[in-house]
C-alpha cells in the first residue's frame, strides 16, 4: 500500500501496489500493520456501503459528534466520486480547510479520514457504490453535518447537484467567529 498526505493533517490517500501476471492483479487494500507504522488508527467496528442511483447526487457532510468521533476508510466500488473532507479540528493547522479527491473503481484510491473531519461527495457517475471501513460503531444521537455549499469552506462541488436528502439541506451553517469587539 502506497501512502500519500493531503492538506488535511492526518488525512492521507491509499493507493494499492498491485502483483500483475497473466489472471491479473492482486493487492492488498488494509493492513493493519501499515496503518500503525503511519500512527494511524487501524480499528474497524463496522463497514457500510453507499449505493447512489444518480450522477450529481450529494451526501455529507457528515462526522460523529464527540465522544462518538469515527475515522474513516473511504474507497469507491463502482464508478465514481468527488469525496470532500473539510477539518473541524480548531487546534489543527489546517482547521476549517477542505480537501477533494476523486475516488473511483478504476483508480482504487482510498480516502482515510481522521476524527474530527467532515465528510461528503458527490457522484460523478450513475450507478455508483462507496465502500466505508468505520472505526467505531454508529450512534445516531452523535450525528451531525455542515450544509455542502457551506461558504465557510469554499468546496466546488464539479457538477450541479441533481439530488441531495432534506437532511442534508437542513443542517446549519458552520458557526461564524465571535466578532464581539473585545473578544
Amino acid at each position: 500500500m502506497i501512502f500519500a498526505p493531503v492538506a488535511i493533517a492526518g488525512a492521507w490517500i491509499i493507493d494499492i501496489e498491485p502483483l500483475k501476471d497473466a489472471r491479473g492483479f492482486f493487492a492488498r487494500t488494509w493492513c493493519r500493520r501499515e496503518l500503525a507504522a503511519h500512527g494511524l488508527d487501524d480499528a474497524t467496528a463496522q463497514d457500510s456501503i453507499s449505493w447512489n442511483h444518480t450522477k450529481g447526487t450529494v451526501r455529507g457532510l457528515h462526522f460523529q459528534r464527540a465522544p462518538h468521533e469515527e475515522v474513516k476508510i473511504v474507497r469507491c466500488t463502482q464508478g465514481a466520486i468527488y469525496d470532500v473532507i473539510v477539518d473541524l479540528r480548531p487546534d489543527s493547522p489546517s482547521f476549517k480547510k477542505s480537501c477533494t479527491v476523486e475516488l473511483s473503481a478504476e483508480n482504487r484510491r482510498a480516502l482515510y479520514i481522521p476524527t474530527g473531519c467532515a465528510h461528503g461527495f458527490q457522484t460523478l457517475v450513475d450507478r455508483t457504490e462507496v465502500y466505508y471501513q468505520i472505526s467505531t460503531f454508529y450512534v445516531p444521537e452523535a450525528s451531525a453535518g455542515y450544509r455542502y455549499d457551506d461558504p465557510a469552506f469554499g468546496i466546488a462541488w464539479p457538477l450541479p447537484v441533481s439530488l441531495i436528502n432534506e437532511k442534508d439541506l437542513l443542517w446549519p451553517a458552520f458557526p461564524a467567529p465571535d466578532k464581539t469587539p473585545g473578544a
